[in-house]
């Protein structure tokens, strides 16, 4: 198995190889041809030079890794049963699929965030695509029961952001995004304000508790980039302007040569970038209190896919400030721009991080010390995804993360609405109707709930509702297979692994040597007979549902 997938030519920056013909290692075409017009990544860098560095086109775009890991979650598959219940009476009646509660909650005091879905969006920040689909997201998580993560650098990108002595006082936009779930808050899911390095130079967080956010994270990286946050910027007034407000902007907007280049059309777009942050035990400490004496009711620290004791190290410092929730980042998930072969080819995959996560997570519990409520993200998507997540990271985890995954419902659902009011409907869509009501299947839902007002929801906040729906019920018809009725019984004996690979990295046990000894001593117990009528000609009854098996 080649582990790099020939990605020296990738749709995400807009490269392909000239021949079919792929060394696996290089990625390169098998034979170069001196006339070749540089197609792939190798090429193109040789006019184009650092702009092939991220996925393409900007802010129109979210990218996920490529990388085939030699373990990863669909290695594990889900177990079921045709016996008992689990959180339900054990009554074929009463334990059926729509009764499985899929609530979670998440909070280290007495008062807890509660979501209808264990699953929360990544977080938004200050990419372009972010800004513009952020009413669906926002008010769609907050329909759909879920939190919402604004994400770093929205002050210190806000253009009609105010400062006073190097803090932000004012952000139209932070406040915009706040307010935007907080107008179809219905006390489930939080808004939860990211804090990177610049952010916490900038005191948001602060301002966040200000405008209403329930909850500020603190940011120590995330799965998809080893770096701070980036983004591109195509004018150069606003680029100016960026660094003029402490970012790092590349190439330099204030070098006369720069702008020349940048006038005669050499190049089109700068760069911004964020600094990399220096975690640090005390200043931690002193940051989570300084949040919670300025209001936050919950603090939440989220990290990225670094080396085991950088994992130890959040877990440690989680612990001890009793965090409300620590989010753990892994390899392979998305974003709205990082580096291409950055997201590739660093940092380790999602299924190995949760697995060493939830070592260290026993690890504390042994100790007797507060193991933090857990959240893992890294490439999740649908239903049997956040099941596997949560039952392999089984009591701790309380939800996922997922980023593009929720973005998508959004983004189809507002162009869905464009679309309607141009006339312009896609075939594979218009065969469904031509309204909002025959499109969505998630509309009579909210026609029930919200009357007349149901109007007023944005159509992207209505396929993030429909894609919600979808997921509830998927995920209700596992959970009922595997006999869970509702999210705490969950637990890790509700998988296996489909290779040994799979059973040493994640400690689940290799399908087939799983359950045996429960198997051997069923075949070998004292035979039992159980007299039925004559018409039913089986064996003994199931003694929790009475049923003849």
């Amino acid at each position: 198995m080649s582990l790099s997938n020939g990605i020296n030519a990738s749709a995400a920056t807009g490269t392909r190889n000239r021949v079919s013909s792929v060394a696996p290692v290089s990625g390169l075409c098998a034979v170069c041809l001196d006339g070749c017009t540089g197609t792939c990544e190798v090429g193109k860098s040789s006019y184009r030079g650092r702009e092939v560095l991220y996925p393409e086109p900007f802010s129109k775009v979210t990218a996920g890794s490529t990388k085939d890991y030699p373990v990863d979650y669909s290695h594990l598959n889900i177990l079921g049963s045709c016996v008992g219940a689990h959180g339900i009476e054990a009554d074929s009646d009463a334990a059926v699929f729509p009764a499985v509660n899929t609530e979670t909650s998440f909070g280290a005091g007495d008062e807890k965030v509660k979501m209808r879905l264990p699953f929360f969006t990544g977080a938004l920040g200050s990419t372009e695509i972010a800004r513009v689909n952020w009413d669906g997201m926002a008010v769609g998580a907050a329909i759909m029961g879920i939190s919402v993560v604004i994400g770093e650098n929205v002050c210190g990108m806000d253009p009609d952001a105010q400062f006073s002595n190097g803090r932000v006082v004012k952000s139209p936009e932070l406040a915009r995004r706040i307010k935007r779930f907080l107008d179809w808050y219905e006390g489930y899911g939080a808004v939860i304000v990211q804090m990177n390095v610049e952010d916490s130079r900038l005191g948001v967080g602060h301002l966040a508790i200000e405008l209403g956010a329930q909850a500020v994270e603190l940011k120590w990286g995330q799965g998809a980039k080893d770096i701070g946050g980036e983004v591109k910027l195509p004018t150069l007034e606003r680029a100016l302007e960026l660094k003029s407000r402490g970012y790092i902007v590349l190439p330099d907007p204030e070098d006369p040569l720069v702008q020349e280049a940048f006038r005669a059309g050499s190049f089109k777009e700068f760069e911004r970038h964020s600094r990399l942050g220096m975690a640090e035990e005390e200043s931690f400490y002193q940051t989570v209190e300084s949040l919670r004496s300025a209001g936050a009711r919950y603090v939440t620290l989220k990290t990225g896919a670094y080396r085991a004791p950088d994992l130890a190290l959040a877990m440690k410092l989680a612990s001890n400030a009793r965090i409300d929730l620590l989010t753990v980042d892994g390899a392979a998930g998305g974003t709205g721009m990082s580096p291409w072969r950055m997201m590739n080819e660093w940092g380790i995959p999602t299924i190995y991080l949760q697995s060493l996560t939830y070592r260290f997570a026993e690890m504390l519990r042994a100790a007797g010390r507060f193991v933090p409520d857990l959240a893992m993200g890294g490439g999740f998507s649908l239903e049997d995804h956040i099941f596997k997540a949560l039952a392999l990271g089984a009591p701790y985890f309380k939800a996922v993360c997922m980023g593009r995954a929720t973005m998508i419902p959004a983004m189809v659902g507002k162009n869905i609405g464009l679309w309607l009011a141009q006339g312009k409907l896609p075939k594979e869509i218009a065969r469904h109707g031509d309204s909002v009501e025959q499109i969505f299947t998630g509309v009579s839902a909210l026609k029930e709930r919200y009357g007349e007002d149901w109007k007023r929801i944005p159509t992207a906040a209505i396929g993030m509702y429909t894609y919600g729906e979808r997921i509830r019920q998927g995920l209700q018809q596992l959970m009922a297979g595997a006999r869970k009725f509702s999210l705490p019984y969950l637990s890790r004996q509700d998988l296996v692994s489909l290779t040994h690979e799979c059973a040493e990295v994640t400690g689940i046990p290799y399908v087939m040597e799983a359950d045996l000894a429960e198997a051997e001593e069923i075949l070998t117990a004292d035979a039992r007979r159980v007299d039925v009528p004559a018409r039913n000609g089986r064996g003994r009854r199931n003694g929790q549902n009475g049923q003849a098996r």
